[in-house]
């Protein structure tokens, strides 16, 4: 009992440590994929934003976020190839890539006058599959691809809406919180698949809880007090990385909206 006192007395002392420097704030902005990698369960189908009129939408969006004044970049690529690819950026040696990590990632990071860029990704198993089997053994299958058939629809309506529009709308209108929060209900649905000791649906969700946490260590390993953090993120992590974003003590959440412009 005495262990755990102390161990308590300690940790409101370092909590009132955070609370005595300045926050770490983090303005996130989930993405959809530029260069159509088709990795997803759904894919938004890009644009080519190496055209003349969408590299001017990018250009606005990096002025608007200039104005948050960041420190440091954040992006959905592992450090290695994060540092080998910026650097070239830099240099001009790089290849011309449609990819969100360069067109957004980059070009914030360059405008900032920033040195290097954060690669913070991480892998992670994604056990669909089971998650299936389970819903086809139990009769489950026509609410799972029910719900599949919605995210479809969301994934089609981003579609059009930057065919039909700029990016910073399509973006704005994916960085609503509401919209955060309704994407996310394909995983909190996942816990209807399972029962007693056979959990698919439990697991599935485990492991995509888990990715994005070691996304988000790698994110509050890389940052000091005061810094102001910009992370470009598919916008299927936005609701976990959000919600561990404002757990995370002396870290405060900015909202996308706020810079993107209209």
């Amino acid at each position: 009992m005495h262990r755990v006192f102390v161990a308590l007395i300690a940790l409101a002392l370092s909590l009132s440590v955070v609370a005595a420097e300045a926050p770490v704030q983090v303005l996130l902005v989930g993405t959809y994929h530029f260069g159509n990698p088709g990795r997803d369960q759904h894919n938004v189908q890009s644009d080519d934003v190496l055209l003349p009129e969408r590299q001017a939408q990018l250009a606005a969006i990096d002025a608007a976020i200039a104005k948050f004044q960041p420190t440091r970049v954040a992006v959905e690529w592992p450090k290695a190839v994060v540092d080998e690819r910026y650097a070239k950026f830099l240099a001009g040696t790089l290849e011309p890539s449609r990819n969100e990590v360069v067109q957004l990632g980059f070009r914030v990071a360059k405008t900032a006058g920033l040195a290097r860029v954060d690669g913070i990704d991480v892998d992670g198993d994604f056990p669909y599959e089971p998650v299936q089997a389970w819903a086809a053994k139990h009769g489950m299958t026509p609410r799972l691809d029910a719900v599949g058939a919605l995210t479809e629809a969301r994934v089609q309506a981003i579609t059009k809406l930057q065919q039909d529009g700029t990016i910073a709308a399509t973006l704005r209108d994916m960085n609503r919180p509401e919209a955060i929060a309704a994407d996310f209900a394909f995983y909190g649905d996942l816990l209807r698949y399972g029962s007693g000791d056979e959990q698919p649906g439990a697991n599935l969700l485990a492991s995509w809880t888990r990715r994005n946490i070691e996304i988000c260590a790698r994110l509050v390993q890389a940052t000091k007090p005061g810094d102001h953090v910009v992370v470009f993120y598919g916008a299927g992590h936005a609701h976990l990385l959000r919600s561990c974003v404002r757990d995370v003590p002396g870290f405060a959440l900015v909202e996308a909206n706020d810079f993107l412009p209209r």
